[in-house]
Order: C-alpha cells, then sequence, then structure tokens
C-alpha cells in the first residue's frame, strides 16, 4: 500500500481529500495535518509514501515546506493541491521536486487519475531498481509518468446549462454556510424548483454534499455545499 499524508489548513478540506484518497485502490492514509509543523512532525513519527501538500498553510506556505525537506533528507514524494495558480508558485514547487500540481477545486476523477499514474511511476521505478541501467524505453517510462490525461467530464443532462452551474457553482462556493435549494435561487436569480433540480443533479454527481438540518418540528431543511468542479 501507498502510504499518504494528507497536508490542508481546512479541516474540512483535509477530510474530503482523504475520502478520496482512501477510494482509490493501493492507497491508504496514514494521518492528516494541518500546518507545516505537524507535517513535518507526522513525517518524523511515520513511514510516509506521498505528501498531498496544500501550499496556503497558516505557518509557512507548502513550497517552502517541500524545500526545507529536502534541506532535511526528506525525500517523501509530493503532489501539490492547491488554489494558488501564479506561475511563480507553480515553477517553484516543480523546482523543489513536487511531482504534480492540481488546482482546487478539483473532482475524485482529477485526483484519482494523478494517483494512478503516481503508482505507475513508482512501478517503474521498482522495475528499474533491479538492474544496475536503464534502458530509454524504461526512462521514457519514467518521465512519461504523469502525461495521463485526466478522464473526460461528462456531458450535462439535457435542459441543464453550464452557465446555471456556474451560478450555483459560484454561490455555494462563495458561502462560508451550507445554502438551502431557496437560498440558492435567491443569489441566483433562478427559480426554486430549477434550483433544486441543478442542486439534485450536482449532489448525485459528487460536486455537491447535502446535509440535513433538524429543526424541533417538521421535516429536515436540505443544506447545499460545493465540494468539486464540475
Amino acid at each position: 500500500m501507498i502510504k499518504v499524508l494528507v497536508v490542508d489548513d481546512d479541516f474540512h478540506v483535509a477530510e474530503i481529500n482523504s475520502a478520496y484518497v482512501a477510494r482509490v485502490p493501493g492507497f491508504t492514509v496514514v494521518g492528516r495535518a494541518h500546518n507545516a509543523a505537524q507535517a513535518l512532525l507526522g513525517l518524523e513519527r511515520t513511514a510516509v509514501d506521498l505528501l498531498l501538500l496544500d501550499h496556503y498553510l497558516p505557518d509557512e506556505t507548502g513550497v517552502t515546506l517541500v524545500r526545507r525537506l529536502r534541506q532535511l533528507g526528506h525525500h517523501t514524494d509530493v503532489i501539490m493541491v492547491t488554489a494558488a495558480r501564479d506561475l511563480a508558485t507553480v515553477q517553484m514547487a516543480q523546482r523543489y521536486g513536487a511531482l504534480q500540481y492540481l488546482v482546487k477545486p478539483f473532482t475524485y476523477s482529477g485526483l484519482r487519475a494523478r494517483l494512478e499514474s503516481y503508482a505507475a511511476l513508482r512501478r517503474s521505478l521498482d522495475d528499474t531498481a533491479r538492474a544496475s541501467e536503464a534502458g530509454q524505453d524504461q526512462i521514457d517510462r519514467i518521465f512519461s509518468a504523469f502525461t495521463t490525461a485526466e478522464p473526460p467530464r461528462p456531458a450535462l443532462p439535457k435542459g441543464h446549462s453550464t452557465a446555471t452551474v456556474g451560478l450555483i457553482r459560484g454561490t455555494l462556493t462563495g458561502s462560508a454556510l451550507p445554502l438551502s435549494a431557496h437560498e440558492v435561487a435567491a443569489h441566483t436569480g433562478v427559480s426554486r424548483s430549477t434550483a433544486q433540480r441543478y442542486l439534485k443533479y450536482l449532489e448525485g454527481v459528487g460536486h455537491v454534499r447535502l446535509t440535513l438540518k433538524y429543526g424541533d418540528t417538521g421535516r429536515p431543511e436540505h443544506l447545499y455545499s460545493w465540494v468539486g468542479t464540475p
């Protein structure tokens, strides 16, 4: 099993990413950390093969943590998972040895594709380690391990538009708390029935999380929060 340490300052996001990793065969989550200090402590206490690392941490950035890990002699592999899109950060992550860079928000399939590519890379390295030298075909396999494209995203059902999905996504990601269908409709300007239809679809494909809020009487309120990108 490939042992993964998930590092993200957001407890909820760390939980989601851990659940994603656990769904990929051959991978197991051995710990979660919410800052660089906890990540370092986790690496010292537990055998870790792969660090799933956010860039925005409260005590230092993920990129500087990668650099410090190398200086300290830690050779744990790193895949960056972050909302940071600036070219300088991407270039530094590559320069300091991150194997891949996945921009938030992302889907389970997007992360799975990269984890499967990472597993393929480890298999190629294991095969090469049995020989004193690597042939060109083995070298090509190692360097092409992360060229696997992310699986194509399914088309929207008939009657659904990307523009409306974008409105709902923007509303949910911009809210600090889960929202009801009524609140989503009010923020986006669509009807409540349309909001409910889209929310049901997005929840079904795993982009929206449904939670129930129980009051003193009556039926529970359905609340929605964004967990992925279509």
